[in-house]
């Protein structure tokens, strides 16, 4: 039996009661009308129904009727094709989101909603109690970054998992780096530290799990090592960033919670995007997905500013990347993953044989040499010489010379020469 019909009848049981009370005299119209939740007047419109119908004439006239502002069923047809045809294993909200912007879909939320689990087409969502007290977002954006990663079939046309690294706000939850990888590690943080740095500078401290490329942990389940440094930890040391360690999933709640999001969206919209290369995937998340992402789910900082510093000099250039001590060969050359790095003429030294050099490798494979604070050379990934760009010399107007347009000595103005002789006393 529907609700409707029980609560039918409940009510003509109660007003039965109230209404044979009434007229015993036990209740006077305005105590039956209270208990009934309903006024004097509609009581008495009840009775006269009642003697006149029966039940029939108490029973709402609504019922049976399909309402004016009913959903139109061609609509909701419409709509549950679509979700069998294009949208199967989407969330309720996603699968409305891509309604609106996709299907030109004006029906709101709810009745999309009950109308899916009418169909069996979503089961509704289990209810999950709360487990603990969020921690309590930073005040103002850039005061705490987390970076993390997650292994996942990402890209369903290309049949394997892969590791998507994002770095996101504390303060808002807004995604500020998210690409894909075939595995994460120490290139692929720098590269997503590089991106934030050089769109937003300098920030105050990065929380990231204990994971090999960001800390030494002398043993398992230890705390970690505070002096023995990975390349992360001595280029966060280097800016001046705190960084913090996370020892439990559940501490790394909040990009946990970004992932969950991300695993059941992600696949999804990069499908109907048609995507399914990795630099096309980085490309579109990079011009499309991030900002409408933010859009979505990101939320407003408690405080009105920025924890972002400028950096003027680029010193971040120099510091994320990966460092290498090198010896310069007896042939005035620097191995590097089997490449031999020809150094070239300097004006510091004739040559560089058993010196000491720093070798700096940025993510995208470029490598740089340094002789103390001394840029040396640049390469590209392949070992190649990269000639460094030198700005164009600026060509100064030449001088007239003094003696220009005089007579040469011996030459007349016009041009003939004559003796010493015959020259005019």
């Amino acid at each position: 039996m529907r609700r409707t019909s029980v609560l039918q009848e409940v009510r003509l049981m109660r007003f039965e009661t109230l209404l044979d009370r009434h007229e015993r005299g036990d209740l006077s119209q305005g105590e039956a009308a209270e208990l009934l939740g309903v006024g004097e007047r509609t009581f008495r419109r009840w009775r006269d129904r009642y003697v006149e119908e029966g039940r029939e004439g108490l029973i709402d006239r609504r019922m049976g009727r399909p309402s004016g502002k009913r959903a139109p069923e061609a609509e909701l047809v419409r709509m549950l094709g679509l979700y069998r045809t294009h949208y199967e294993g989407f969330t309720v909200k996603h699968f409305h989101e891509q309604l609106h912007k996709r299907h030109d879909y004006k029906l709101g939320y709810t009745v999309t909603k009950l109308r899916l689990h009418a169909a069996g087409l979503v089961r509704p969502a289990v209810k999950r109690s709360a487990h603990r007290k969020k921690r309590p977002r930073r005040p103002m954006v850039g005061m705490m970054l987390h970076q993390d990663a997650s292994r996942h079939l990402w890209l369903e046309g290309l049949g394997r998992p892969l590791d998507l690294i994002v770095t996101l706000d504390d303060a808002t939850s807004a995604i500020l780096s998210a690409f894909l990888a075939e595995e994460e590690g120490t290139a692929s943080s720098f590269r997503g530290l590089r991106e934030v740095v050089e769109a937003h500078g300098l920030f105050c401290a990065l929380y990231t799990d204990r994971g090999s490329h960001y800390f030494h942990t002398a043993k398992a389940g230890e705390r970690v090592s505070k002096t023995a440094l990975t390349q992360v930890g001595r280029a966060l040391e280097q800016l001046g960033v705190e960084h913090i360690a996370a020892y439990s999933p559940q501490a790394r709640g909040r990009s946990e919670r970004v992932f969950r999001t991300l695993q059941d969206r992600l696949p999804k919209e990069l499908r109907l995007a048609g995507i399914e290369a990795i630099e096309a995937a980085n490309r579109w998340l990079r011009e499309t997905y991030i900002g409408q992402h933010n859009a979505a789910f990101a939320v407003e900082a408690e405080q009105i500013g920025s924890g972002f510093v400028p950096d003027p000099a680029g010193q971040w250039r120099q510091a994320l990347c990966v460092h290498e001590e090198r010896t310069v060969g007896n042939d005035n050359t620097v191995k590097w993953r089997n490449h031999a790095l020809q150094l070239p003429h300097s004006p510091l030294r004739p040559h560089f044989v058993k010196a000491k050099v720093r070798l700096h490798e940025d993510p995208d494979g470029r490598v740089s040499i340094f002789l103390g604070p001394h840029h040396l050379a640049d390469y590209d990934p392949a070992g190649r010489l990269i000639a460094p760009q030198q700005e164009p010399r600026a060509t100064l107007p030449r001088r007239p010379s003094p003696t220009r347009g005089m007579p040469r000595v011996g030459e007349t103005r016009s041009g003939q020469f004559m003796s010493y002789e015959n020259r005019p006393t």
